[in-house]
């Protein structure tokens, strides 16, 4: 049997939609201050949904002088093996937005009185790749229309119980209110996230 010495490579780790979003929000920024046109931005954003790995998503951004995030590149290495700049990023990582994405953002908590669970996903489904900002909020939203919906099914089957009854109350009010809430916010270019226990869908 061979025996191998020294260290050996370090598998790549796949990207997530969260890491994909953020390096389509850097090139949208870049058109917006006249660095990219029109084709090169369709251009590199169809390469960067498709991007398996970083090292896919380093060339993409290397000559625009800004990192994942939108801050300007420092000495430190990034995660796709350029520099990295000093904003946070991930769910909790703020995202710029333009004002036509802030109210197809908003459009996506509204449509929780209207079509629960449709709207957001259509959004999802239309805009999801486009615009990190609606993908995010069309997230949240369809997240929390399928928590109120679980949370009520369950309390249904446990009606005779005090503490899932008045969690039903809580749910019907949050139901009610939040989504108005939620789409002010996203007119305000706010990073809204419902108070929910959990959540089934995780954007990382």
């Amino acid at each position: 049997m061979k025996r191998t010495w020294g260290p050996q490579p370090r598998p790549q780790i796949r990207l997530t939609d969260a890491e994909r979003d953020e390096v389509i929000q850097v090139l949208q920024e870049a058109f917006s201050r006249g660095q990219l046109d029109e084709g090169e931005l369709d251009e590199r954003t169809d390469k960067a949904m498709r991007a398996k790995f970083g090292a896919d998503l380093e060339p993409l951004v290397h000559d625009l002088g800004v990192t994942p995030g939108g801050a300007r590149q420092t000495t430190s290495t990034g995660p796709f093996g350029g520099r990295e700049g000093s904003a946070g990023t991930g769910a909790h990582a703020a995202l710029s937005s333009t004002p036509a994405e802030r109210v197809v953002a908003a459009a996506g908590h509204a449509g929780n009185y209207f079509f629960p669970v449709v709207v957001p996903l259509l959004l999802l489904l239309v805009n999801g790749k486009v615009s990190p900002y609606v993908r995010r909020q069309a997230m949240e939203s369809l997240n929390f229309q399928l928590f109120c919906i679980i949370t009520g099914i369950a309390s249904v089957f446990l009606f005779w119980l005090v503490l899932p009854l008045l969690l039903t109350v809580i749910v019907a009010l949050g139901w009610a209110v939040l989504p108005a809430i939620a789409g002010i916010a996203a007119l305000m270019g706010r990073n809204w996230r419902y108070p929910m226990f959990f959540r089934v869908l995780k954007d990382d």
